[in-house]
C-alpha cells in the first residue's frame, strides 16, 4: 500500500510542474527533477535544463502554452514511483492566419525517484488522448490543410498542427489513448518499478 506522505509529496510535486513551468518559475521548476530527468513533448524531448531553455525561448518567440491538471494516482514501490495525471495542455497560436486554441486531454504518465529523501522527476511522458482546435473568434473561418492534419496521430494532431505551424518539428510516435506506444510505455513503468533501468 502506497504510503500517503509520498503520495501527497508526489501530487504535489506534479502540480507544481504545471504551476511553475506556466509562470516560467524557472528557478523553482528545475527543483522538481532529479539531475538526470528527462522530458518528453511533442515538440520536444531531451534533458530538464534543456527544457527550460526552449520553453523560455518558445514563450519569448510568442509560443503560449498552459496546463491544468485533475485526478491523479500514483503507485510506489520502495524509492520508486509511477504517477498518473489526468491534464489539460492548451496551447495558442497562429493557425493558418487565425488566431486559435488548441485543447488536447491526457495524462502525464511520470517516472519518479526518492533520491536522499527527497522525490524527484526523472522521467515526464505525456500520453496524448484526444484534442481540437478552435478559432478565438467563433466567427472566423479556418481551413486545415487535410494532408497535413492526417499525418498526425488522432490523440495530438491538431497540437501538432499548431506547432507544426509553428516552426516545431514533431514527434510522430507518442503515446495516444491505445495502440503499441501507450502498451510498451506501461510496459516501461512496470519495469522501473520493477527497479530495472530506464532504457
Amino acid at each position: 500500500m502506497t504510503n500517503q506522505s509520498d503520495a501527497l509529496a508526489i501530487r504535489t510535486l506534479i502540480e507544481n510542474w504545471g504551476i511553475y513551468r506556466d509562470a516560467r518559475d524557472w528557478a523553482r521548476f528545475r527543483t522538481l527533477w532529479h539531475a538526470d530527468g528527462m522530458m518528453m513533448a511533442t515538440w520536444f524531448q531531451g534533458n530538464a535544463d534543456t527544457f527550460i531553455k526552449v520553453s523560455q525561448q518558445g514563450y519569448d518567440n510568442g509560443a503560449r502554452i498552459w496546463h491544468a491538471f485533475a485526478g491523479h494516482n500514483v503507485d510506489v514501490q520502495g524509492k520508486r514511483a509511477i504517477a498518473q495525471s489526468k491534464m489539460t495542455i492548451t496551447q495558442r497560436g497562429m493557425v493558418e492566419n487565425v488566431l486559435c486554441d488548441v485543447i488536447c486531454t491526457g495524462r502525464f504518465y511520470t517516472f519518479l525517484e526518492k533520491r536522499r529523501g527527497k522525490w524527484g522527476l526523472v522521467l515526464l511522458q505525456p500520453i496524448y488522448e484526444r484534442d481540437r482546435i478552435d478559432p478565438v473568434d467563433p466567427s472566423a473561418k479556418l481551413k486545415l490543410n487535410k494532408t497535413l492534419l492526417g499525418g498526425f496521430p488522432v490523440g495530438y494532431r491538431h497540437l501538432a498542427y499548431l506547432q507544426t505551424r509553428a516552426g516545431f518539428t514533431v514527434k510522430k510516435d507518442m503515446p495516444g489513448l491505445d495502440g503499441p506506444e501507450l502498451s510498451a510505455l506501461y510496459r516501461k513503468g512496470e519495469r522501473w518499478l520493477a527497479g530495472k533501468k530506464l532504457a
